[in-house]
C-alpha cells in the first residue's frame, strides 16, 4: 500500500475523480481518501509511477508518496 499527499483535493467531487482515475488503471484497487489531510491510500497492482502519473493526468499532482503497511 502507498500513501500519496495530494494538495489539490478539497471536496467529495475531487475524491470521486481521484478514485475513478486510479480504478481506471486498476479496477481492483482499494482507495481510501482523507480530504482533511489531503491524502490518498492506495492498494493496487499498478506500479507507483503509473499511479502518480494517473493522478497528475487527472489534475491532482502528487506532492509526496510513502509506502505504508
Amino acid at each position: 500500500m502507498v500513501e500519496f499527499q495530494v494538495g489539490k483535493m478539497s471536496c467529495g467531487g475531487c475524491a470521486s475523480r481521484v478514485t475513478t482515475a486510479i480504478q481506471g488503471v486498476d479496477s481492483t484497487a482499494k482507495v481510501d481518501i482523507d480530504l482533511r489531510n489531503k491524502t490518498v491510500r492506495v492498494e493496487s497492482v499498478a506500479d507507483l509511477e503509473t499511479l502518480k502519473a494517473t493522478l497528475a493526468e487527472a489534475g491532482y499532482p502528487v506532492l509526496a508518496s510513502t509506502a505504508v503497511e
